[in-house]
């Protein structure tokens, strides 16, 4: 960012002295008429070049103002692919868990009908049962959780917008 000020203010800086040059162009034949040694003022072509000069130097500095405000850009969108990638991450990692969690539901799920069907309610499957199933519910939040936290972080720059607006 302070690249991009220094830029700035060294074309403004070229704009203003090309401006004092065309207005002393502009003012040279009222000078060379009115005074007695027109070999004190510089030449056209001295000006010319000395304004060319500007021109190119100006030239040079917007190019150079144009690449700081493009690596800036790039700079941001490195910020947000490494942000989404974060945020799928943790998705992701959730997702796994969930996975984890609902294969040990079914499973003791899976044991407490076979235990029912055979006439015998074990206490200890019921607990499993009921354990797996909170951790699955746990998952299942967890996982809308980080879904609300992706959703928020795309929403909050249009709300920052909105409220300095």
């Amino acid at each position: 960012m302070q690249d991009i000020t220094e830029l700035e203010k060294r074309i403004t800086t070229a704009l203003e002295r090309i401006g004092k040059g065309v207005d002393r162009l502009a003012a040279q034949p009222r000078q060379a008429a009115a005074s007695a040694a027109p070999a004190a003022a510089p030449s056209d072509s001295a000006l010319r070049a000395q304004l060319e000069e500007e021109k190119s130097l100006t030239a040079q500095l917007q190019a150079r103002l144009r690449a700081a405000k493009d690596r800036e850009a790039k700079g941001d969108l490195q910020e947000k692919v490494d942000r989404l990638t974060q945020e799928l991450d943790v998705q992701g990692l959730e997702l796994q868990r969930m996975r984890r969690v609902n294969a040990s539901l079914r499973e003791q799920l899976e044991a407490l009908r076979t235990a029912a069907a055979a006439g015998a309610t074990e206490p200890g499957l019921i607990n499993k049962a009921m354990a797996a199933e909170l951790e699955a519910l746990r998952a299942t939040r967890l996982s809308e959780m980080a879904e609300m936290d992706e959703i928020l972080a795309a929403l909050e720059p249009h709300l920052t917008e909105a409220g300095n607006a």
